[in-house]
This record gives C-alpha cells, structure tokens and sequence, in this order.
C-alpha cells in the first residue's frame, strides 16, 4: 500500500505545470489552455505553438491522461463514483462516497453520471483556482508557504482559537518533505481531489441574505462555516443582519408605503404618481404618515430570520446533507422550505403591516387595534388573506435571485479573484442589488395580488375575489401592466436599501466583535 500511495504525489504534482508552484498565478483561459504570469504581469496561455519553458504542454497533457486512465477503473472512458472510489483507494486516497459524489457532480457538465476526459481536466483546473484563493489567503507572509503561525493566525480571525500544538497537527497532515511548512505543490496534491463547492474563504466574504435587506424576507439563508457556528459568531451576523435590517426598512419605509398605496389604489383611472403620492400622504396625514406600517415592519425581522434560520438548519439535515455547506440545488430546496416555514409563522404580521400602510388617520390607535379590529369584523382567517400568492412566490424570488447572484459570484472569481476571495464592497453591492431587482421583478405580480387580496376587506364595498380572480380582473380592466403598478418606487428603494444595510451591518460587525479579515 505505500507504494500505491506514493503514486499520488508524483501523479498529482505534474498534472499542472510546475512553474506555477512559484509566484505565478494559476487559471484556466476560455480555450482550456494553461494560463500564467510573466514578469512583467501579463497572462498568456501555453498552448501547443507556445510551449510553457518548464513542463511543456505534451508533458502535461499526458500526465493528465496517465492519472485519468488510473482513475478510469474499468477503461470505458468515464470516470464514475465507482471508478473513483477504487482509483483513489489504488492510489492510497480515501473520500466519503458523499466526496466523491459531489466531486462527479461539480464536474458532469453532460449530466451523464461520468467524467469523461474533458471534463476531468476541466474540473481540476477549476478547482485549482479555488484552493489558490485559499492559499494566498492563509500566505500571510507571502513567502508561498504556509506555518503554523499563519494557520493560527487565520483561524483566529474566524474566531477559533487553537494552540501551535493542533496547528502543528494540522501541517503535518499535509506536509509531505518534513520542513513543518506546506508549499503550494502540497497544499494542491492534498486537497485537488477532495469537493470544495463553498470554500470557508468564500463563504466568509459572500454573505448574502444575511447583509442586504430590501424589504422582502425571501432571501436564501447564507452559509456559514463550522468555526463560524462553533465560536459564537453565527448570532452575531444574525443581531448584525437583523439592525441593519430595521434602519434599511426605516430609512426607505415612505417608498414602501408609496408602493403599496400604487399597489391596491392605482389603475388606468386612478393612475397615482410618485410626487403626487406623495404629497397625497403628507396632506392626509403629515408627515409622521409617511412611516405608516413601518414598526411591524421592523419587528418582524426578528421572528422571521430566527425560525428561517432554524427551519433552513432543521431541512439540511433532513434531506441528508452531511456536509457544511450545500450545493446550489439543495440550497434553493432548503431555503425555498424554511422561507415557507418562516412566512407562515408571521404572516398574520404581513397582514397587520399591509392594513396599517393603508389607514386612514385616526382609524387604528396601534398595531393592537388594528389586530383586534380585524378579528372582530373578519374572523381569524382575515389574517391569512393573500396567503397562498405569497407562498407561490417564494420560488421565483429565491430561485432568480440565488441563482443570479451565484452565477456573479462565480463569473467575479473566475475572472478577477487573485489573492483573495474578498471581492470588495461595490462588487458585492453591484451583485446583490442585481440579484434582488432580479427575484422582485420575477416575483411581483404575485407580491401585487397579495398586497391587494390582503386590504380587499379594507377597501369597503369591493368584491372579495380569489386569487385567480384577482389576476383576471387586472388583466381584463388593466393589462399586464397592471400586474406591476407600484414597481417604480418599489426599485427607487433597492439601491438604498442594500447600501444602508450594508454599511450598518458592517458597523454591527464591529460593535459585535465579529472579526474581519
């Protein structure tokens, strides 16, 4: 066994060209051939008219077929879950068969079952540019090597206090020449061939859901590494998330009321403008009338994000996810479920916020008033009304925006990371306000006939229509665009709102004693 064993090292290291062991950064060019940096700093590729100096293309190409035909146990030119599990046990390597499906499943680009050669060598050059990020991350001395200081030192930022003990432990798992340092070349041949879909380098630095609040609660809850969890720091972002999430709601709360105000009064012959709603708010009412519906707003942050956050922890379990992070396909699942979960459980409040939005001065003394009004005149179920186009709109908003907001993350890293996964604070603004314009847009015909299904009973007079109903009569009386009035001040908010509540949140952090790299 440990002459099959050592086969990994010598397979491992040639199956990328050396030359980018040293300062040189690694990465794939769109045509598959091996990038890297000069001195002078300009990317080229090696391609077979320009031959890298050190390992030359063919060299290369063929150690990649030599791992590949080791790998590919029974010869049929794919390699399967099968063929990995025996060609890394040949080669003195042991994954879980959760690992190894992850690992088929990151790279079958034909959704065959299988890697066939191109997608093999695809999938390692990918993945290559990930644990780079890591690398350069935990290179803190930029010497490019890593010791047991700098391990104790990143994981400390974490909030994970080990002694140099476990650090040494940790380095001599990986330390293949017993200097107690992992270069480049060991830090690859250890980890190439393990799953990494959500590096703890990326997750930290791409949180999501938790940072930017835009008014709606669909989002997919975010990721967050088992040290993150462990230390303490995961009720930390969630007290960060949630204040950032009552002054972004506050702050914007006279566009919200404008919006639903457009929503449930405006038509073809009642069209209301921005400026005219406005100043008809401030006539109504002055200018405390403008906040209107915002306290519950901001106090149902709290219930929603802690029964989402449970429920989404609750699902991953469930759906048997061994693993800390999630794939993008279970993420939508179990968000889409607790986000269900979590809607249902405060949705009575989503009621309240709607009618108090719409009151006239003087009509409810509170949100206890309006509660108590309701149940009196319409019963329990008045509280759910509009329920079921709010539940059918969680999949649209959380898919489009997940998968949009991945889809930036991914293009971000593959294009521009180099030494960190930290992609700054105006590409993560430009990303996550495109991603929640994305899910609002996608979603907001059905947020439209909710709105409206939920102060039918206010209006005095007018049908009580269905959902399906509803939808009909706007199209018939309105047009489609119909189904997006209000969506004007609604985006006016989106840019102020994820910039306020990251700027807050970012603030919390550090009120909070979240560490920051």
């Amino acid at each position: 066994m440990h002459q099959q064993g050592s086969l990994m090292p010598s397979l491992l290291s040639g199956v990328f060209c050396q030359c980018r062991s040293t300062d040189a950064h690694p990465g794939a060019d769109p045509g598959g051939g091996v990038t890297q940096q000069s001195a002078s700093g300009v990317w080229h590729t090696d391609e077979g008219d320009h031959p890298c100096d050190i390992c030359g293309g063919s060299e290369q190409e063929h150690r990649l077929k030599v791992l590949f035909q080791v790998l590919d146990v029974n010869g049929d030119g794919g390699i399967c879950v099968n063929d990995l599990t025996i060609g890394l046990k040949k080669l003195g390597v042991h994954r879980t068969e959760h690992e190894l499906m992850k690992i088929v499943k990151a790279g079958d680009k034909d959704l065959d079952g299988q890697l066939d050669f191109e997608e093999f060598v695809h999938y390692l050059r990918d993945h290559e540019k990930k644990l780079r990020l890591v690398f350069k991350s935990l290179d803190r001395k930029n010497d490019g090597r890593i010791d047991s200081q700098e391990i104790m030192q990143s994981l400390r930022d974490l909030g994970v206090n080990i002694s140099e003990e476990q650090a040494e432990k940790i380095l001599r798992s990986m330390d293949k020449n017993g200097t107690m340092t992992i270069d480049w070349n060991e830090w690859r041949d250890y980890h190439l061939l393990h799953p990494a879909d959500n590096i703890p380098e990326i997750i930290l630095y791409w949180k999501h859901s938790s940072i930017f609040d835009v008014g709606e609660s669909l989002m997919v809850p975010d990721e967050f590494t088992a040290e993150e969890k462990k230390m303490g720091m995961l009720w930390r972002h969630l007290v960060a998330g949630g204040g950032a999430g009552a002054v972004s709601r506050t702050c914007t709360a006279p566009l919200d009321r404008l919006k639903v105000l457009m929503q449930v009064h405006s038509s073809k012959s009642n069209s209301m403008r921005i400026a005219g709603g406005f100043a008809q708010m401030i006539r109504e009412g002055g200018t405390r009338s403008l906040w209107r519906g915002n306290g519950i707003n901001v106090l149902k942050i709290a219930p929603e994000s802690a029964i989402k956050f449970v429920a989404y922890e609750q699902i991953k379990r469930l759906i048997g996810s061994n693993q800390e992070t999630l794939g993008i396909t279970e993420r939508l699942v179990a968000g889409s479920l607790a986000g269900a979960i979590a809607q249902s459980s405060i949705y009575p409040m989503e009621v309240l916020k709607t009618r108090l939005a719409l009151r006239k001065t003087g009509q409810y003394s509170g949100i206890q008033d309006c509660a108590k009004h309701i149940f009196q005149r319409e019963g329990v179920a008045a509280f759910y009304k509009g329920y079921i186009p709010n539940m059918l709109g969680i999949i649209p908003y959380a898919g489009i925006d997940l998968a949009v907001y991945e889809t930036l993350k991914n293009s971000w890293l593959q294009h521009y990371a180099t030494d960190s996964a930290d992609p700054g604070v105006f590409v993560l603004l430009a990303c996550g306000t495109t991603s929640s314009t994305c899910g609002q847009l996608a979603s907001y015909p059905l947020a439209l006939v909710r709105t409206r299904m939920q102060a039918q009973a206010s209006l005095g007079g007018g049908p009580q229509m269905s959902m399906t109903g509803l939808f009909r009569h706007i199209i018939r009386t309105e047009g489609p665009i119909g189904l997006y009035r209000g969506l004007a001040p609604n985006f006016m908010k989106v840019i102020p709102s994820v910039s306020i509540s990251y700027v807050v949140y970012e603030y919390l952090k550090i009120t909070l004693g979240v560490q920051s790299k």
